[in-house]
Order: C-alpha cells, then structure tokens, then sequence
C-alpha cells in the first residue's frame, strides 16, 4: 500500500502516518522532519531551508521532491509500501510527485485526508508550541501556514478525488477514534486493491 498524508497542520499527520505504517509495515516519509532534521545536524541543505521554516512559508520544489524521490527509491528498493508525509503541499507538487511516483512504479493508492476546523487546528498547534518548542509554532505563523492550506493545498484534493484515491477522515475526535477509523478505512481500500 501507498499512502499520502494531506491535512492541515495541527490535523495529526505524523501521529496517524507513524500508526499506519506501523500497523501495515510501510516505510515512513515524513519531509517535514528530514528537513528539520538538516536544521539540527547544521547541514548545508539545513542552512538553506532554516529562514524559510521559522517563517512558516514553503522549502523550494526543487528540495522537497528529491528528498520524495530518496524516499520513493528506498521504499521500492526494500520491496515495501509508503506512507509519504509533507508533499504535496501545491498543485505543483503534486503533479511533480505523480511523475516521480510513475517513474519508479511507485503511484499513490490512497491520498488520506485528514479533515479539522481552524479554531481546533490553532488550539492543537499552541498547545504543540508549548511542550515542543518549535520555531515554526507560534500564532502569527500558525495563522499563515492555516491560510496557506486553506487557499493552495486543499485545492490539491480535487486531483486525488479525480484519480479516486482520495479517502477523507474526520480528525476532530480523539486520537484513538481517528486511528481505528484511518486502519479500519484502508484495510477495506487495501482489500480492493489488485495485486502488483
């Protein structure tokens, strides 16, 4: 199985990414943390993309679409599936990743969609602030990146619905209700899927 996380930040993404390739074995993509991990480590790719998180705007295509292909490679390489999380972000993205994806026969299933309100979004990501200290929570930040997604990568979801893989998940419940529902869903998308 091959799974794209889109949602909103604050929505879950990596907590239900981590249980869904966990519980079907998959390989974990998660950009976001790649590139903070660059941060971290002082990496020259870290030192490029550092301004450009703690503003909250977008790392350049160019960065996060070799990172997905990296990404990609290694899944196929081990013989397993994906969960891929942080791309696409734009429509752009999206297109690019298609191609990378059909390129090494590693197209998307599912684009798993995880679905919240903006009041519950800022109340998750000033609480996440608070414990985790992230440079790229605060409000103002978090106000942008919510209004980015809302205008530029929710729109993206139309292309996932044409290709019909999208799968939509209310994320507003409790973190256990929204695993069950997540496994429970792509269980039933898996069972449909025909062997490669």
């Amino acid at each position: 199985m091959r799974v794209l996380m889109i949602a909103p930040p604050g929505a879950g993404k990596g907590t239900q990414g981590a249980v869904v390739a966990e519980h079907f074995g998959l390989d974990r993509i998660t950009i976001g943390d790649l590139l903070r991990r660059n941060v971290a480590e002082d990496t020259e790719l870290g030192r490029r993309v550092q301004p450009t998180l703690a503003r909250g705007e977008l790392v350049p295509d160019d960065i996060v679409l070799e990172l997905t292909r990296q990404g990609l490679a290694a899944a196929k390489a081990a013989g397993r599936g994906y969960v891929l999380d942080g791309v696409p972000r734009t429509m752009a993205q999206a297109l690019a990743a298609y191609r990378i994806g059909l390129r090494l026969r590693m197209t998307a299933d599912v684009a798993l969609h995880l679905a919240a309100d903006d009041d519950e979004l800022l109340r998750r990501l000033l609480n996440r602030a608070g414990t985790e200290h992230r440079a790229d929570d605060n409000e103002p930040v978090i106000r942008q990146r919510l209004r980015f997604y809302r205008e530029v990568t929710e729109p993206v979801l139309q292309f996932y619905a044409r290709r019909r893989i999208l799968l939509t998940v209310d994320a507003q419940r409790p973190l256990e209700a929204v695993s069950a529902d997540v496994i429970a869903a792509l269980r039933e998308r898996a069972a449909g899927l025909a062997p490669r």
